[in-house]
């Protein structure tokens, strides 16, 4: 194994107040940032998807973001700060000698395919005796908060409860490329999970009943196991329409590995797909399977454009010319009647009626929205009108009786306060259950954390989309770059103030605004009007707005 090595990088006058750079160290990177007169080195890539870190935004309160997914890190030490990132970075001295920085790293560690720095707790530090965290799920809530307990020190027993067969997985790459093997997307095997988190993975199982008071969980009708903290991430379950024909053998919905292989199974050269629903699920099947050579795609959405109450009309337009460009064809403003099904076989659809016209498929796949997988809890927690989980600050679940402690819920049946402190919200995006999750596992290993995100999500419509904040029921939207030619930025205002926004081929404003938003110093409509680019707001220097707010405190 390589020792460390210290070896001069940059000039020390390359390397300016609020700078970063990327610098070559033997057969590795290293990324420098300056933040006054403290020089940083750390890893050069992000440890989610390799992007460089160069590349991303430096804040002045010590964070580095990731430009492409918002996955952010503290520049001291390394750490996590924002999911999606599994892991943290590695983080090297540096110093300055004769005019010149010097940064002493183990030159393995430089190299991008060791991007990721190993959990700080081993498994020597873990202790087996206890009733400790039951974890109900294994989607990307359960993996991050299992990761930062350990990550901050937890030492006692973490079990993980999933439905699923396999570890938790990188979900998003599913309806991006219909991939059908769950090794290639795990996080963490199971044998990982085991040996270097100390984490006792449970696949296959479902928790069939619970004794919130006593603290037990049941498993499979049988299996009792005791806790001291629940954590409950079971996420969601995708609707079906209540039509006729809706219960065929060839109408499906997605949303786990198993769904991928029977989506990828069923679209193959030649065939007719039919999509209800113009989620951003349903538009990135479209995206995948276009590129298949099926027979016809044709989507079926009640809007005029897709994504209109989330993205706007104008951008919604923009994309579906786009889709149709690439042989999709929409059926807007319509609402599904039934699936028709073969005259031979009653459970074989043939295709869907929309305002009495039969558009024919081999199979259909129905993308519109999921609903909270709370059942387990109606008997246990008031929920609210959707079948979320009301949670505070620090996803303790609210509503449940005096005697009920140690409870706790997160990704897609929470519903936390806004990171803008201003009512609830359940969002649905697989960024916010990471980074509720992280939150999670600072509080229960005993360093309480607040979860106070801005909420981040992608989706690969064409070009990759961005999107940060909370926009639902904008009043307006700000549009500057080209829609059409998808490279644009697009603000979302609501009571004339900025409360989200979305960018395609802008890298990395979304992860700027990301960052701005959470400072509380997002321009006003009024100058992104007038043309003030938030990429021109200093936020890393010592002359910025958040070293002068940091002055005033």
């Amino acid at each position: 194994m390589a020792t460390a090595k210290s070896i001069p990088v940059l000039d020390e006058s390359e390397l300016k107040d609020g700078e970063m750079k990327e610098v070559s160290f033997e057969q590795g990177k290293v990324l420098l940032a300056r933040l006054g007169d403290q020089i940083h080195a750390t890893s050069a890539f992000c440890t989610h998807y390799g992007a460089p870190l160069a590349k991303g935004v430096l804040s002045n309160d010590g964070h580095v973001t990731c430009p492409w997914h918002g996955a952010c890190f503290n520049l001291s030490t390394g750490d996590i700060e924002d999911a999606p990132a599994p892991a943290g970075l590695h983080s090297f001295q540096a110093h300055v000698a004769a005019g010149k920085i010097y940064v002493t790293a183990n030159p393995e560690h430089t190299i991008i395919a060791n991007k990721s720095r190993p959990p700080k707790l081993s498994t020597t530090g873990f202790d087996a005796v206890g009733k400790g965290v039951i974890i109900v799920g294994g989607g990307a809530g359960a993996f991050h908060v299992m990761e930062s307990l350990r990550e901050n020190g937890y030492k006692y027993p973490i079990t993980m409860l999933s439905r699923e067969p396999h570890a938790p997985i990188d979900r998003t790459k599913l309806s991006k490329a219909l991939i059908t093997d769950a090794s290639k997307v795990e996080w963490k095997s199971a044998a990982e999970l085991k040996i270097k988190f100390g984490t006792n993975l449970r696949t296959g199982v479902n928790v069939t009943s619970l004794d919130l008071v006593n603290r037990k969980v049941v498993i499979d009708g049988k299996d009792a196991l005791t806790y001291d903290k629940l954590v409950l991430a079971t996420g969601s379950t995708p609707r079906r329409l209540p039509i006729p024909g809706a219960d065929c053998e060839n109408v499906y919905t997605f949303r786990g590995i198993e769904d991928s292989k029977t989506v990828d199974a069923a679209a193959q050269k030649g065939k007719r797909a039919v999509l209800i629903g113009t989620s951003f699920i349903s538009m990135e099947l479209a995206v995948a399977m276009g590129k298949r050579e099926l027979a016809s795609i044709d989507v079926i959405g009640m809007e005029e454009v897709p994504f209109e109450t989330i993205l706007g009309k104008k951008v919604g337009q923009a994309l579906m010319k786009y889709h149709e460009s690439q042989g999709i064809k929409f059926h807007m403003q319509v609402k599904v009647e039934k699936i028709v099904t073969s005259e031979e076989n009653d459970k074989l659809a043939t295709g869907v009626v929309v305002n009495g016209e039969t558009i024919p498929a081999d199979f259909v796949i129905m993308g519109v929205g999921v609903a909270p997988a709370t059942e387990l809890l109606k008997d246990h927690v008031e929920l609210e009108k959707d079948g979320g989980v009301k949670v505070d600050e620090y996803m303790r679940v609210l509503n449940v009786p005096n005697t009920v402690k140690g409870l706790y819920a997160i990704g897609d049946i929470a519903v936390p306060p806004l990171f803008t402190g201003q009512g609830y919200a359940r969002i649905e995006h697989w960024n916010v259950a990471s980074n509720q999750g992280r939150a999670l596992g600072q509080s229960i290993a005993g360093i309480p954390k607040m979860y106070k995100k801005v909420p981040v999500f992608w989706s690969a419509q064409g070009q990759q989309l961005r999107y940060c904040g909370y926009g639902v029921g904008f009043e307006d939207v700000i549009i500057t770059g080209d829609a059409e030619k998808l490279k644009f930025v697009a603000y979302y205002v609501l009571d004339n103030r900025v409360t989200a926004m979305a960018s395609m081929q802008n890298d990395p404003v979304m992860s700027k605004c990301a960052q701005l938003l959470r400072l509380g110093i997002m321009p006003s409509p009024e100058e992104l009007r007038g043309g003030l680019d938030p990429l021109s707001i200093d936020i890393s220097s010592q002359n910025s707005v958040v070293a002068q707010q940091q002055l005033s405190v």
